[in-house]
């Protein structure tokens, strides 16, 4: 029913930034910090809508700021925020759009003196030369409010065939929504760009395929907006053959558009232009991915691992596709290498802790999502981690608390519904459990987790069992590898006595996952629940060993049913092994169950004392326990106990004033002690309700002793017993 959410692969382009001989003009990232903070501004509005921008011309007490179009597109009272913390009203009227492009200017008025950026040269910012964004992260849960951020990375692209609105600058850098506006600056603090688009735009941490526009494409186009900042645009290159670089941002743009065949192709022909082109195989390996080719993938990964040893991030998605092919030892070595690298990569202490969980190591799990939480407290799949490892491990409340976190944080995050509907399903709230697979699937309807945890809840529920098969149904089309989809749907068909679906279902699952436990045993209920022609006791005895071997906390049913099963081979002996072995499992929900069989067993091996024993114990257990009482005077009367014996036949009649079986008993003890009258009034009142009772064949059948059988005949030979028999007839 649960749902890992595991950082899936991403578009992202990090690279190490290249060892290179710099200007003597070049700044630290120290430097260029200072410069960035002094120019950059937070736009903000009472929506509440968040974005930023870059401070570059000043006319008098007019200032004039560059962001992206996209962040003053709609009419509204905006504010602008400077380095000083000064608020200004944003002159909306002063608003300009550029044509065709992601950019518009804005202004705003001060008597305060502010910086001015110093404009750069972006067409020289090539491939692998340092990059800086700064910006005005939107608030978020762990930080309510937009605090200035300064990210460094390296350009990855600077195409000379822009995307639609003007995006041809490809970078590295870290950013976060409400950055988009924020200034793109090279090593000697100059600006080159405007951020404006991640891989997700509504992720608040990408660390992906940011874009931007080039500075050189504001200035060609300035003069239709007025602005003049005193710095004219390069002479426009001349019209050249595509470029690596080209390829590399058109593939990034097929590939958000979900055309990763597309992507695939546009990256093969970067790579052809650029056979050292690390990101282009990086993001290759991720479109394989996605077409369902993770060998592929990984081949890529090793390709960008080759020349750069040090891509933390190609470490991060070859652990993924590793994992996804079964190899979760091999995906935490990747995930250890890339902490190794980058000691503070949130997301790969994510996706090993997915990956420790999934080899049983819930602990291990909660520590390294507790490790990224304490590197991003805002990372919504990490609380949804953490609460799938503490329900695993009992913590229903733990795990309630962090999926309600994790939601806060991300209210579209599908999974975290899944799993929350998981805690308030054991919790026993069916309704909420419900709601919460409903909420999952209206985000995403192709959660297959979710139709399984729904499914699970309406055949609990015992009036829906078709809507549990469709839903199971729903996301075996989904995901035809989903294991649990198969189990459930199993078990579902096996109480619907539809044995062949359930088998085919059961051997479906093993067959994806030899190592599931529950499988086999489950798959040992229906083998040996087959009618006499086509049961397999000895398969069912093989699947319940199997079962307890890889699993050792299924014992207490597994016990029970293969004590079952060898009872059924003839192998008393054994069956008794097995029933008192379930019996050191106060929580086996057969409890009582195991202790009826193995009384009886011991009483078919002569071992009354010790049947008697196993009545007793049930009675402590249940002291209303009808059968126990019937079945203790039977045994009693076979030791000749004969008072006992109608003591505890009394007892169970007590309890039950229509229970034939201890009736009849009595009534036939009572004859043989000369009580007559009360031994006729007791034996009408049994065969009144069940009158198999008089059949001696049916009482053989009911393991009667011989003895009790004689003596009934005898009381059935009665004129008053015949005549009422005659009258019943």
């Amino acid at each position: 029913m649960k749902s890992y959410y595991q950082i899936t692969p991403a578009i992202i382009t990090v690279t190490v930034a290249l060892v290179q001989t710099q200007a003597v003009m070049a700044l630290s990232a120290s430097e260029v910090n200072n410069i960035a903070k002094q120019i950059t501004v937070l736009i903000q509005s009472k929506k509440p809508k968040y974005g930023s921008g870059v401070i570059i011309k000043k006319d008098g007490n007019t200032y004039t700021v560059l962001t992206a179009a996209h962040v003053v597109e709609v009419k509204d009272n905006y504010e602008i925020v400077t380095a000083d913390g000064k608020t200004y009203a944003l002159n909306y009227s002063s608003v300009k759009q550029l044509p065709g492009i992601d950019l518009a200017v804005v202004q705003f008025s001060s008597n305060q003196k502010y910086n001015v950026a110093k404009i750069g040269n972006s067409d020289s910012s090539s491939e692998g030369t340092t990059a800086y964004v700064a910006g005005f992260p939107a608030p978020t849960f762990a930080i309510n409010q937009s605090i200035y951020t300064f990210s460094n990375g390296t350009i990855t692209a600077n195409a000379s065939k822009p995307l639609l609105d003007g995006y041809a600058l490809v970078y590295s850098n870290n950013t976060s929504e409400g950055m988009s506006g924020g200034a793109v600056l090279n090593e000697k603090g100059e600006l080159i760009g405007v951020h404006g688009r991640a891989d997700l735009d509504t992720k608040q941490i990408k660390t992906g395929f940011n874009l931007g526009i080039p500075i050189n494409t504001f200035l060609r186009l300035s003069a239709r907006t007025g602005v003049d900042t005193g710095v004219s645009a390069p002479n426009t290159p001349v019209a050249k053959a595509p470029q690596a670089g080209d390829f590399y941002i058109q593939a990034g743009e097929k590939y958000d558009k979900g055309d990763y065949q597309g992507a695939l192709a546009d990256y093969t022909q970067a790579i052809s232009l650029n056979p050292k082109y690390t990101n282009a195989y990086y993001n290759r390996g991720i479109a394989r991915y996605n077409l369902g080719d993770k060998q592929g993938a990984i081949a890529d990964y090793n390709l960008a691992l080759k020349i750069n040893p040090n891509f933390a991030e190609a470490y991060i998605n070859r652990g993924i596709a590793r994992y996804n092919l079964g190899d979760k030892q091999g995906a935490i070595a990747d995930y250890n290498l890339a902490l190794k690298i980058n000691p503070n990569f949130a997301e790969a202490y994510i996706n090993r802790g997915n990956a420790r969980s999934s080899l049983g190591d819930k602990q291990g799990a909660i520590t390294d999502s507790n490790l990224a939480l304490k590197i991003n407290p805002n990372l919504a799949a990490a609380y949804h981690n953490r609460g799938n490892a503490r329900l695993d491990l009992g913590d229903k409340q733990g795990a309630i608390a962090d999926f309600n976190t994790a939601l806060k944080i991300n209210p579209n995050l599908a999974e975290a519904y899944v799993g929350r509907g998981a805690v308030r399903y054991y919790l026993g709230d069916k309704q909420g459990a419900i709601a919460d697979f409903n909420l999952a699937l209206k985000i995403n309807p192709n959660l297959a987790a979710a139709y399984v945890g729904r499914g699970i809840v309406f055949y609990d529920d015992g009036v829906l069992t078709k809507d549990a098969l469709t839903d199971f149904n729903t996301a075996l089309k989904i995901n035809p590898n989903l294991v649990e989809a198969y189990l459930h749907r199993g078990i579902v068909r096996h109480n619907l006595r539809d044995k062949q679906g359930a088998l085919a279902d059961y051997n479906f699952a093993l067959k994806i996952n030899p190592n599931l436990a529950e499988a086999y045993y489950r798959r040992g209920l229906v083998r040996y629940s087959f009618n006499d022609n086509l049961g397999d006791k000895q398969g069912a005895l093989a699947d319940y060993n199997t079962a307890l071997k890889i699993d050792p906390n299924l014992a207490a049913e597994v016990y029970t049913n293969r004590g079952a099963a060898r009872y059924g081979l003839g192998d008393k002996q054994g069956a008794i092994a097995d029933f008192t072995s379930a019996l050191k499992f106060k929580s086996n929900p057969n409890y009582l169950l195991v202790y009826q069989q193995l009384a009886e067993l011991r009483s078919e091996v002569g071992d009354l004392q010790g049947a008697i024993a196993d009545y007793k114990s049930i009675i402590k257990i249940n002291p209303d326990a009808e059968d126990a009482y019937k079945s203790l005077g039977f045994l009693y009367y076979d030791q000749g106990n004969i008072e006992r014996a109608i003591k505890n036949w009394e007892t169970a009649i007590s309890l039950n004033q229509r229970f034939a079986e201890p009736l009849m008993a009595l009534a036939v003890v009572l004859h043989t002690k000369g009580e007559t009258k009360q031994a006729i009034t007791k034996a009408k009142q049994a065969l009144t309700i069940d009158k198999q009772y008089a059949d001696l064949a049916f009482l053989k059948k009911r393991k009667w002793s011989d003895r009790l059988i004689t003596d009934t005949k005898k009381l059935l030979a009665t004129p008053e017993m015949k005549s009422f028999l005659g009258q019943t007839q």
